[in-house]
């Protein structure tokens, strides 16, 4: 499973995080600008998510379609090399807004999260950090989204926040839900999932079927930088971003994108690798031709 070069991925924004408290991204300009400071810093591949542009409304999600374009194409228009991940993320059984995206847009690879997880935190004092709610992520929502990528040709990055749902993929595959290898995302931090643990990642990835990419998603604070580390160790890819983490190795805070996938990159040469340019990525992922085969493809 392993190879030469490391593909880096960086989270952008992620989701509900309130740009007036952590300095997330929101605007097309802003989200150009992180996006030059990670592939300048090393990273191929952005995971993106989209913001509500309207004032004072930047930490909640939109699927609209012009704010949508209007990112990537601030994006593009700076880096057009950089492959990007749309995320696909929602709670319940409407999917129409990301499908819409995804038809839309046509990016080379999109988020598919491949089961379902309360999702849960609790603060020092025992309380709930937010209400306790279940992502939901049945089957036939997870086919119905693999059946647009696939129509779309786009390759599903299978997020993966438990060991079941780690081993899920590999029945999707048997079951013809997707035909390609796999490139799973190891989601590891989350406090009702899988722990940030490296002892646990070889585990895991002896669970995937032959073939398989993966990363880790590592959420958490300082302690993250050691999975991270062992899966750089191991040969896999590697992701970071202000989505999944706001304090660098040492425990500092990051100020932007950019220093975090920096951090990363030197922990991947650390471990004997390089980073992939987007050319690479595309190679090692088996990703279509960067060739645009649709008027909206970015």
């Amino acid at each position: 499973m392993g190879q030469k070069k490391t593909v880096v991925t960086c989270a952008l924004t992620g989701v509900l995080t309130d740009p007036s408290i952590h300095h997330v991204p929101v605007t097309p300009e802003e989200m150009a600008d992180h996006a030059m400071q990670a592939y300048d810093a090393g990273a191929s591949i952005l995971h993106c998510h989209f913001r509500n542009q309207q004032k004072g409304m930047g930490h909640l999600p939109t699927w609209d379609l012009d704010t949508v374009g209007n990112i990537l194409a601030a994006i593009k228009d700076r880096i057009p090399e950089i492959i990007i991940c749309m995320s696909t993320g929602v709670v319940g059984s409407d999917i129409s807004g990301p499908v819409a995206c995804l038809e839309m847009f046509q990016p080379e690879m999109a988020a598919c999260n491949a089961g379902s997880l309360n999702y849960l935190k609790l603060r020092a004092n025992g309380s709930w950090a937010w209400p306790p709610a279940l992502f939901d992520n049945r089957v036939e929502k997870i086919k119905g989204f693999l059946d647009v990528m696939t129509q779309n040709r786009i390759t599903p990055e299978f997020e993966c926040f438990d060991t079941g749902i780690v081993r899920s993929v590999g029945l999707f595959r048997k079951n013809g839900m997707f035909q390609e290898s796999a490139h799973i995302s190891c989601v590891m931090g989350v406090q009702s999932g899988m722990p940030a643990r490296p002892d646990l990642l070889p585990i895991l990835v002896d669970e995937m079927q032959e073939g398989t990419h993966y990363q880790v998603i590592a959420v958490g604070r300082d302690e993250i930088w050691d999975l991270h580390r062992k899966c750089a160790e191991l040969g896999g890819n590697v992701r970071t971003g202000l989505e999944d983490t706001f304090y660098l190795p040492g425990g500092e805070k990051a100020k932007n994108n950019g220093v975090l996938v920096d951090a990363l990159v030197s922990m991947v040469r650390e471990a004997g690798r390089e980073p992939a340019s987007p050319a690479e990525a595309r190679e090692i992922l088996g990703l279509r031709s960067a060739t645009p085969h649709g008027r909206n493809t970015i």
